[in-house]
C-alpha cells in the first residue's frame, strides 16, 4: 500500500469516526434520566411504613446501590455483563458471538445486550425483537456511557429492572417477593432477582414456579463458574424454597402518611418518629377491637415518649378502608370532648396555686353555680370528700367548685401553656370546661398528660424529627407528682393488671366519646373509642371499653410499665390532719372572706409592656407573708411586702396568683408585650 492510499484510508477512518462520534453525540435522550420513585413514609430507624405507587401505577422505590447486597451485584454482573466495567456501552465480542449463534442455530441462544443497552431499552420502554430496536439501544447505550458514569448506569438498572407485574427495580422486587430490603439477601434470593428481569411474566415464582426455579438455577450455575459463589453455597441455594406469592406493600400509619404527603406533595421521603413494630402491633390491636364494638364505632391510639415528645405510634382508626366506620377519618386529630380526662388539670392547677392539696376536703353536694347546676354521673352525692377521692371517683361537683375558684380562664391558659388548641362553644369558656365542655384532639390530650408525666413541664409531641422546642411549665413539679400519684391509684376493674400506671378515663356527654389516657415512667398513651360522626353509642363508658385497651397498649410496650418518678424532695406528703388549717377544707376559702387578698396591680386582663427588671405587682388586704405564682410557678415566696417585683419578661400570657398566709388567693390574667 503506497503512502497516498494509506493517507486516504486514514482520512476516511477519521471522517467515519468523526461522523460516528457526531451521531452518538446527537442521540435523542430522554428528557429526565432521574427515575420517578414512590413517595415513602419511614419509621424512625428507616423501616418502610408505607409507599405510594408512582403516577403510572408502578411500584418503583428509590434504591441506593451502596445499600444493595454485594452478592446480588456480583451475580448480576457475572450473569448479565461480565465486561460491564470495561466496555463503553456495547460489548462487541458478545454481540458478534450472539449473531454467530443465531446464524449457526437459527435461533437466539444468548443475548449480546450489555447492562447499559438494557438500561437504554428500559428507560424508553423500547422494542427488543427488531434490528431497529437493537440499533436504537446501541446508540442510546453509547450516549449514556458518555454522559453518565458506571455507578449511575447501574443505579438506573436497579431502579428500572422489571420484577413481575407492576414491580420495577430491585428494591420493589425484594420487598414484594421476600418482604425485605435488598441490603441483605440469601444467594437464592439474589439469584431470583437477577433472573426475573429477563422474562418477568414467564418466570414469576407464584405463577410459573418451575420456570422460575430453572432460571434461578442458571444464574447460580454461572455465578459459581465465575467464582462469585462457592459450590456449597450454590448447592444450598438450589434447595431454598421459592416464594409462593407476592407480598402486599406495607401500608402502616395510613392517616399520618396521607397527612404528610398532603403537606409536602413534592417530598419523596418522609421520615417519622414512629416505631414500625409498635405501629404494626397497635394497628392489629385496633382491628381486633372492632368486632366487639357497634358496627359504626371505631378506635384510635396515640403513644409517645414523654421525655422527647416523639410519637411512637399513631392509629387514626381501627380500619382505614371501612366506609361504615368512616375509617378514613383520623380520630387522633379530630376535636372531641375529653370528658373527665381534663379533671387532672383542674386539680393540678389548684395544687400548683396552693389552693388545695390531695387531702383537702371538698363538698360533693347539690350546688348551683350562677344557674349552672351540674350533677355527678351516677346522680348521687357523697358529701365531704378529699380531692384525692374526688379525682378517683371522677366526681363532677367538686371539680366544678375548684374550677370556679380558679376561673375557667385559668384552665384555658394552662392548656395554651401546654401548647394545646381547644374549641370552645360560643368562644367563651365556662365552668363546664372541667367536665369536657370543649373540643380537644386525642393527640392534644396525650400531650397534656405528657406534661404531668414530665413533672409539670410541657413538651410538644411530634411525628417527625424536630429540634427540641422551648418547654413551658404547666404545673409545679410537686403538683404534677401529686396528680400522677392519685392517678396511679385509680380504681380499676379486677381484670386489669395491678401495674404502676397513672391513668384516667372519661366519657363525654351522651356517650359520644370514651377515653383512657395514662403514662408510666417513659411513655404516655391515649385511647379513644366512639363513632367518627359523633352519634352517641349508648352504654359506652371509658372505664369499660377504653381502659382495657389502654392496658393492652402498654402491654405491647414491654413486659411491665416503667416505674413512675419518685416524689420531689419538697412535695407535701401529709395526712388531712397534718395539713395547714387553710388547706384542710376547700369550702372555707372558696367564699373569699372580706379580708381576702385583692390584686391592686396589675388588673385582670391588662396588656403591659415588660420592663427590663421585671414587673411590679401589688396586693391589698390579706395577711402576710405573700407568695406570688406565675403560670403555676412560684416566683416570689413568703414576702412580707405588699409590693413585689416579679421576674417576668414577655412576650406572652401569664396567669398571676398571690396567696396569703391563710391560703386565700387572688388572680389575674395579663399579657406582656
Amino acid at each position: 500500500m503506497n503512502a497516498r492510499t494509506l493517507l486516504g484510508a486514514v482520512g476516511l477512518a477519521v471522517v467515519l469516526w468523526a461522523g460516528f462520534d457526531r451521531w452518538v453525540a446527537m442521540t435523542p435522550m430522554p428528557a429526565d434520566l432521574r427515575p420517578a420513585t414512590a413517595t415513602e413514609v419511614l419509621a424512625h430507624d428507616g423501616q418502610l411504613l408505607r409507599a405510594f405507587m408512582v403516577d403510572d401505577g408502578r411500584w418503583r422505590l428509590a434504591v441506593d446501590p451502596d445499600r444493595v447486597d454485594p452478592a446480588y451485584l456480583n451475580m448480576l454482573i457475572a450473569y448479565e455483563d461480565r465486561r460491564f466495567y470495561r466496555h463503553s456501552g456495547v460489548d462487541v465480542a458478545a454481540l458478534l458471538r450472539a449473531v454467530g449463534q443465531v446464524v449457526v442455530n437459527g435461533r437466539v441462544v444468548s443475548g449480546g445486550s450489555t447492562l447499559t443497552m438494557q438500561v437504554a431499552r428500559l428507560i424508553e420502554d423500547g422494542p427488543t425483537g427488531t434490528w431497529a430496536g437493537k440499533w436504537r439501544q446501541i446508540r442510546l447505550a453509547l450516549a449514556l456511557e458518555r454522559r453518565l458514569d458506571k455507578a449511575a448506569i447501574l443505579s438506573l438498572y436497579l431502579h428500572h429492572a422489571p420484577m413481575g407485574g407492576n414491580l420495577e427495580g430491585v428494591r420493589a422486587g425484594s420487598i414484594a417477593w421476600f418482604g425485605r430490603d435488598p441490603a441483605r439477601l440469601t444467594p437464592a434470593q439474589a439469584a431470583l432477582l437477577v433472573a426475573l428481569p429477563q422474562a418477568p411474566a414467564l418466570r414469576s415464582p407464584d405463577r410459573h414456579p418451575a420456570r422460575a426455579q430453572a432460571a434461578r438455577a442458571r444464574v447460580l450455575a454461572r455465578a459459581h463458574r465465575a467464582g462469585v459463589l462457592a459450590a456449597d453455597q450454590a448447592a444450598a441455594a438450589l434447595r431454598e424454597p421459592l416464594p409462593v406469592q407476592r407480598r402486599a406493600f406495607r401500608a402502616h400509619a395510613p392517616h399520618l402518611a396521607d397527612r404528610l404527603r398532603g403537606a409536602a406533595p413534592d417530598a419523596r421521603v418522609h421520615l417519622t418518629t414512629l416505631d414500625a413494630d409498635l405501629q404494626a402491633a397497635l394497628e392489629e390491636l385496633a382491628a381486633r377491637a372492632l368486632p366487639a364494638l357497634p358496627a359504626q364505632a371505631t378506635v384510635a391510639f396515640v403513644v409517645a415518649d414523654h421525655e422527647s415528645g416523639a410519637i411512637r405510634a399513631l392509629v387514626g382508626s381501627g380500619d382505614y378502608t371501612s366506609v361504615a366506620r368512616r375509617g378514613f377519618v383520623d380520630m387522633t386529630q379530630a376535636p372531641r370532648s375529653p370528658g373527665s380526662t381534663l379533671k387532672p388539670l383542674v386539680y393540678g392547677l389548684a395544687f400548683s396555686d396552693g389552693l388545695a392539696h390531695p387531702e383537702t376536703v371538698l363538698n360533693d353536694r347539690p350546688t348551683s353555680f350562677g344557674g349552672y347546676a351540674p350533677q355527678n354521673f351516677d346522680r348521687s352525692f357523697r358529701g365531704p370528700v378529699t380531692a384525692r377521692e374526688a379525682l378517683h371517683l371522677s366526681l363532677n361537683l367538686p371539680v366544678v367548685e375548684v374550677t370556679q375558684a380558679l376561673g375557667p380562664a385559668r384552665v384555658m391558659a394552662a392548656l395554651r401553656q401546654a401548647g394545646i388548641a381547644a374549641d370552645i362553644p360560643g368562644d367563651m369558656a365556662g365552668l363546664a370546661v372541667s367536665l369536657g365542655g370543649l373540643g380537644v384532639t386525642l393527640e392534644g390530650m396525650v400531650q397534656f398528660y405528657a406534661a404531668i408525666a414530665r413533672g409539670g413541664e410541657g413538651v410538644a409531641l411530634s411525628v417527625t424529627p424536630a429540634p427540641p422546642a422551648p418547654r413551658r411549665r404547666v404545673l409545679t413539679p410537686q403538683a404534677a407528682w401529686h396528680v400522677g400519684d392519685i392517678l396511679a391509684a385509680t380504681p380499676r376493674a379486677p381484670v386489669l393488671p395491678d401495674w404502676p400506671l397513672a391513668f384516667k378515663t372519661g366519657t363525654s356527654y351522651g356517650h359520644r366519646d370514651a377515653l383512657a389516657i395514662g403514662f408510666d415512667g417513659r411513655h404516655v398513651a391515649g385511647v379513644w373509642v366512639g363513632r367518627a360522626d359523633g352519634v352517641p353509642v349508648p352504654g359506652m363508658y371509658g372505664g369499660d371499653v377504653a381502659a382495657p385497651l389502654l392496658f393492652d397498649v402498654f402491654a405491647r410496650l414491654g413486659p411491665r410499665p416503667v416505674p413512675l418518678a419518685p416524689a420531689p424532695p419538697d412535695a407535701l406528703v401529709l395526712t388531712h390532719a397534718e395539713l395547714p388549717a387553710p388547706l384542710r377544707h376547700f369550702g372555707q376559702r372558696a367564699g373569699q372572706p372580706r379580708d381576702a387578698p385583692e390584686l391592686a396591680f396589675p388588673p385582670d386582663g391588662a396588656v403591659m409592656m415588660a420592663g427590663a427588671g421585671g414587673m411590679v405587682a401589688r396586693v391589698d388586704r390579706g395577711r402576710a407573708p405573700f407568695s406570688w405564682f406565675a403560670n403555676g410557678v412560684p416566683v416570689v415566696l413568703r414576702s412580707h411586702d405588699r409590693s413585689a417585683v416579679l421576674p417576668l419578661h414577655g412576650p406572652g400570657f401569664f396567669s398571676l396568683s398571690v396567696v396569703d398566709a391563710d391560703g386565700l388567693a387572688a388572680r389575674a390574667q395579663i399579657e406582656l408585650q
